[in-house]
């Protein structure tokens, strides 16, 4: 009761829920106590806020979530994956970071499951992981999420990931990438996809599950909520837009090494940059610099 008393009487003050929610940061801050490296680097205030966030602002539940984080970082490495090293899995487009943002400017990832060309979960997870960290990467000042695109064209059972595979990623995403996902619109998903997501929404946490959309062309109320969300003259027709959506993996493979750079001098350590072979490192649209975002979780 004391609870939901405090919690009604803040919702009046935005300045008080500031200040309790900086208090909350700083609890968390010396509750991981002393930190180096890249440890330090990656847990900025805005890092400490998203698993606290994540976490319903209970320190002790993220504290215990960071520090998992910490420690899957330290083994999986994702900052250190480079794109030569998976740029076989985005030969087809199957997955990349788009060259226009949502209307509120957040990055946005296109996912093409008809377009799967491998069988390999781990290099898929491999894959998606080190499209994450390079959104991240790129996100605009001030962003700290990003909105993924899903378009079901082509799809079957067979041409789709395993589902050990979609479920390593929404355990990835759920548990180290704690509100980077804005909104995941899953765009004309045909009846047979519906089995494979009641076995993937299994994975799901609430807060995630609700960021889940499906959309239809040619459905008022799904052009509607698009319109809420994208320019549609920077939108592929493929979801219901005006622009062309063509993905040049050579291009995307250059964008990808340029980013490898970027990404060794956020963390501390020097790169050079990786030969570009015949597309063997990747791409998709030209794409404009954008800032460099805090590392990220």
């Amino acid at each position: 009761m004391f609870l939901l008393r405090r919690n009604t009487q803040t919702q009046s003050h935005p300045e008080d829920l500031n200040l309790e929610k900086d208090a909350k940061v700083s609890e968390l801050r010396a509750a991981l106590g002393p930190l180096s490296g890249r440890c330090l680097k990656y847990c900025n205030d805005a890092c400490l806020r998203r698993y606290l966030e994540a976490r319903n602002w209970n320190v002790d539940k993220a504290k215990k979530m960071l520090e998992e984080t910490l420690k899957w970082r330290a083994t999986y490495k994702p900052e250190e994956i480079r794109w030569h090293e998976i740029a076989h899995e985005g030969e087809t487009g199957k997955a990349f970071r788009s060259n226009f943002h949502d209307i509120l400017g957040r990055t946005v990832l296109i996912m093409r499951p008809g377009m799967q060309n491998t069988n390999s979960p781990e290099d898929n997870v491999r894959h998606i992981v080190y499209l994450l960290e390079n959104s991240i990467l790129n996100l605009p000042e001030g962003q700290e999420q990003m909105s993924w695109l899903i378009d079901f064209t082509g799809f079957s059972l067979s041409t789709n990931i395993s589902i050990k595979a979609a479920r390593d990623i929404i355990n990835i995403l759920q548990n180290h990438y704690p509100e980077r996902l804005a909104i995941a619109l899953l765009y004309n998903p045909p009846k047979i996809f519906q089995a494979f997501y009641k076995a993937v929404k299994y994975f799901l946490d609430p807060k995630t599950a609700q960021k889940v959309s499906f959309v239809y062309p040619n459905s008022k109320s799904s052009d509607n909520f698009m319109k809420t969300l994208f320019d549609l003259e920077n939108l592929p027709c493929e979801f219901g837009g005006k622009a062309t959506l063509k993905y040049d993996h050579e291009e995307f493979s250059r964008m990808m090494a340029e980013d490898d750079v970027k990404t060794a001098k956020l963390w501390g350590f020097d790169e050079r940059p990786q030969h570009i072979m015949n597309g063997h490192s990747g791409a998709a649209v030209v794409q404009e610099p954008m800032p460099i975002s805090s590392p990220a979780s």
